[in-house]
């Protein structure tokens, strides 16, 4: 097994309360429709909610094509405002357990987002992940779900 880590980072300056409506589109999985990079992968795209609407214990579940495959994400632990943690289940194409963190930190008049997730490879995965290192196979999707997050805060 090979640990990895990929962490992103943006800067958001949204209008009104930023920490509070960037901590919002991230502790609500409805939200994350509007931003999050993997939504467009499959227009037939299933989803289940199941839980409470937002925080700990909210669950959003996915099922699509080949690209968008099958999986699962649990709110964990939260800190409004401050943080989201969420447990990431992927089942297809291929079975890991991953942990995903968002932490918002007020920066001037915004907020800086960091977007972390941890995990390991095993088998296959671990030897592909030895020649396109995990940061760079999710780091430019990180990057574009980011910048989406930042226009739907600061354009609210």
């Amino acid at each position: 097994m090979t640990a990895f880590t990929v962490t992103r980072s943006t800067a958001i300056a949204a209008p009104a309360a930023p920490a509070e409506t960037v901590y919002g589109l991230i502790a609500d999985f409805h939200e994350w429709r509007l931003w999050s990079p993997w939504e467009d992968l499959d227009p037939q795209l299933h989803r289940e909610y199941t839980g409470p609407s937002s925080g700990p214990g909210a669950s959003y579940a996915w099922k699509g094509n080949r690209k968008a495959g099958a999986g699962r994400m649990t709110i964990s632990a939260v800190e409004a405002g401050r943080s989201v943690d969420v447990d990431l289940e992927f089942i297809k194409p291929m079975s890991s357990h991953n942990h995903v963190r968002f932490d918002i930190v007020p920066s001037g008049a915004g907020v800086e987002v960091t977007w972390t997730m941890t995990g390991e490879t095993s088998g296959l995965f671990s030897l592909i992940g030895r020649i396109v290192p995990m940061d760079k196979f999710a780091g430019k999707d990180f990057e574009k779900g980011l910048a989406a997050l930042k226009a739907r805060a600061e354009n609210r």
